[in-house]
């Protein structure tokens, strides 16, 4: 009996039954993508980390090298599991060409090495560890992701050629954050080429346990090893690796828990739109005698049923979608091991969805309990206490259209019932407003100002700091140029506070040239003072206003730490001061330059790498768009996604919510047609009632989107090393469209939904 009850109402009510499940289907289908991509992410890097048995630690080296004290410092120290030195040789990126295309332009340093014995290993595409034959040359991935070159192709290193055989995985310099880019070649090939570029070195070590990081780290700057230049460790490399996928599957996750709060909620109005429509018959079941128990079967089994269809359609749409999206983890990390687990998770996901949609559609028909049968028999509909309205007077409107008053006076008179499709249409302007601000900012110019980075127009970067003066000279001499900086990195130690010294980069230079964001204070201004990075103020246990001690030739010098500021180049461990040193050999110098004519920056970009050729000129611009290339593409397609659901979720909510309340008020609408209101006029009236709700959740989403959304991407942005965070808002996107395409769905919807109003008889629905 039951079934053929449910069958008859879900062939009664096709359009709802079907918005219904698509609601759910939507919530089952983000649950469960959201699942198997964090599963996917996590287990694809782990795999390519413990395949290629990535360093612990890795010190960064420009110079000589003591190998004879590095291996002594590995043998003593307990620690240590494996270490190695390896060679990486640094060439001039525009001697670099790749098919058809020169990597002239390119901000990384390009460099080549062989294939390591211990670990660090660099893998093809299947996962294997690469053999690489002579006259052969593996490219870094992310250039077969950028289409520069393909197999087969030629590749031209200095007048060598070479023949592209394949694309190699790079568990340390995956990542578009990564300054470096490295290429295999063969051992024979490594030492034609080694004269054609500078040595840099990468210092490598496996530990017994990693979880002795920060007293190896102490251990090696206390040691006095070679340090000219980054220090990475394990944590950083995954956090590296993860960032431009983990920042797209957390705007799914936000947007999914968001989506299931509204499928709760547009369960909640069809089911109350069904009650309404049945009203008559539950107080006739309730009449001649049905148990409570019995009607709330048939309503629940009606649901779970749907929900089951939902859940059943969401997890199969998730499975479709997952390819697409987890395209990227698996190019550049490889399958997961774990994949069969995510699937399984992604299962449980949905049985969550289901269960607690079951659990919430009985929590609702307990209201059953409060119908009067004599008062649904007689009225055919649940009777409302209006006197929200009575301070609103059509005789005192002088602002509105009769319609249009009346319209909105019902909003106020029943504020409760109206207070969930507002909540609904206040999510969803935070779907699409927040992941678009997100996009808006990464992709911005100005976020380099989180990135540790001032604001400029060319960056020049040298590593050979006798040329530097050349650098300098002609920069001043350059009428194009508005202003410029000059900033040099050196190493020092730093007293911790167990007493140890650690080494740390102090960059020097004029800060005020180029301000950057502060989370806190403001940048150096006297000798006495120097600022932090995030990272290194946590490391140091540091805040503004203590004293931190340097110590430079063997003496301690004290400084105030005048500010805490957001990094993520070199590790995220930096720092800035005034001070002048001629001590400490320079680790690399940057010359920030400012044009009084922004066009010529291109003209300026190839003139400067002509001249320069021992140094990396980089537009500004450039410099963002391939660091963060691959995050700004994640969170756009993220974004793009997040805008097409809030737009769907807001047509069906209106769409349901309008039936439910043609459904409330069948009596109401048939007093106003007995009293010569048209068709025209009522539906006018339901527009009104739309419209108003939309503007006011537009005004409270949009609120919402630029403070709590702020806190929310802000946490996420701070989870590679960006403490201080703002929103870039596009007016015209944020403000207008936005708005606008909520409007059209709205208004579309609520025409559809408003259609059955003027099927309504007088005669059927005013009775005595």
């Amino acid at each position: 009996m039951y079934n053929r009850i449910i069958c008859n109402d879900i062939l009664k009510s096709k359009a709802i039954t079907l918005t219904t499940m698509i609601f759910v289907a939507a919530a089952a289908m983000l649950v469960s993508l959201a699942a198997i991509l964090v599963v996917n992410l996590s287990g694809s890097l782990d795999t390519l980390m413990k395949h290629a048995k990535t360093p612990h630690f890795m010190q960064m080296h420009s110079g000589e090298i003591d190998t004879a004290r590095l291996a002594s410092f590995a043998e003593q120290n307990s620690n240590v599991d494996d270490y190695q030195v390896v060679e990486f040789l640094n060439i001039d990126s525009a001697q670099i060409i790749l098919g058809d295309n020169s990597l002239a332009n390119r901000v990384q340093d390009n460099g080549f090495s062989i294939q390591n014995e211990k670990f660090d290993y660099l893998l093809d595409l299947n996962g294997n560890i690469i053999n690489v034959s002579d006259g052969e040359i593996y490219v870094p991935i992310s250039y077969m992701r950028d289409n520069t070159t393909k197999v087969g192709d030629k590749a031209v290193i200095s007048g060598k050629e070479f023949t592209v055989a394949g694309f190699l995985r790079d568990s340390t310099m995956n990542s578009s954050l990564s300054a470096s880019k490295r290429f295999l070649v063969s051992i024979n090939d490594f030492a034609e080429i080694k004269d054609l570029g500078s040595i840099e070195y990468l210092i490598e070590f496996r530990l017994k346990d990693f979880s002795a990081i920060g007293e190896f780290e102490t251990a090696y700057a206390s040691a006095g090893l070679e340090a000219n230049g980054p220090t990475v460790t394990y944590t950083l490399f995954k956090t590296m690796n993860a960032i431009s996928d983990g920042m797209m599957i957390a705007v799914i996750l936000l947007v999914s828990a968001l989506v299931v709060a509204i499928a709760f909620m547009s369960i909640r109005f069809t089911l109350l739109a069904k009650i309404e429509d049945d009203y008559r018959e539950i107080g006739v079941m309730k009449a001649i005698g049905l148990h409570l128990s019995d009607i709330k079967k048939i309503y629940l089994a009606k649901y779970a049923a749907i929900a089951a269809a939902g859940s059943i359609l969401g997890f199969i749409l998730s499975l479709m979608f997952q390819g697409i999206l987890i395209e990227n983890i698996r190019l550049f990390m490889g399958e997961s091991e774990n994949s069969s687990f995510a699937i399984v998770l992604g299962i449980i996901g949905i049985l969550v969805v289901f269960l607690a949609i079951v659990a919430y559609v009985y929590g609702v028909l307990k209201r059953f309990r409060k119908i009067s049968a004599a008062e649904a028999i007689r009225f055919g509909t649940s009777q409302e206490n209006k006197a929200g309205a009575k301070r609103f007077s059509l005789i005192k409107n002088r602002l509105f259209s009769t319609n249009i008053f009346l319209g909105i006076k019902d909003v106020f008179a029943r504020k409760r019932l109206y207070a969930t499709m507002l909540l609904v249409l206040v999510i969803s302007a935070f779907i699409i407003i927040v992941p678009q601000n997100l996009y808006n900012t990464i992709s911005e110019k100005s976020f380099i100002q989180y990135m540790g980075i001032g604001n400029y127009d060319l960056r020049i970067q040298t590593n050979i700091t006798d040329e530097s003066d050349e650098i300098v000279k002609t920069i001043d001499s350059d009428s194009a140029v508005s202003k410029y900086a000059v900033m040099t990195t050196k190493t020092f130690k730093v007293k911790t506070s167990n007493g140890s010294e650690e080494n740390i980069k102090v960059e020097l230079g004029d800060h005020s040239a180029f301000p950057i964001e502060y989370s806190e204070g403001r940048a150096p201004a006297a000798e006495n003072e120097i600022s932090l990075s995030s990272i290194n103020a946590d490391d140091l246990g540091k805040k503004v206003g203590e004293i931190i001690t340097l110590v430079i030739e063997g003496k301690k010098k004290d400084l105030t730490v005048s500010g805490i500021y957001s990094d993520v180049t070199n590790g995220g461990k930096t720092a800035k001061a005034v001070f002048t040193d001629n001590s400490a050999s320079v680790m690399w110098t940057i010359v920030c330059v400012e044009l009084s004519d922004k066009s010529l920056v291109d003209s300026k970009v190839l003139g400067y790498s002509d001249k320069f050729d021992f140094a990396k000129t980089s537009d500004i611009d450039e410099f963002v768009s391939q660091t963060l290339g691959s995050t700004i593409s994640s969170v756009e397609m993220a974004s793009y996604g997040a805008i097409a659901v809030a737009l769907v979720i807001t047509v069906l909510v209106t769409l349901l919510f309008m039936k439910m309340l043609i459904a409330k008020d069948r009596y109401s609408i048939a007093v106003m047609k007995a009293l010569s209101f048209t068709n025209s006029d009522i539906k006018t009236q339901y527009v009104s009632r739309s419209v108003f709700v939309l503007i006011v959740g537009i005004i409270l989403g949009t609120f919402l989107a630029n403070t709590l959304g702020e806190v929310l991407a802000g946490v996420l942005i701070a989870s590679f090393g960006a403490s201080t965070f703002n929103f870039t808002v596009n007016p015209l996107s944020a403000y207008l469209l936005s708005p606008l395409m909520m409007i059209v769905a709205v208004l579309i919807a609520t025409m559809l939904g408003t259609s059955g109003a003027g099927q309504i008889k007088i005669s059927d629905n005013i009775k005595e």
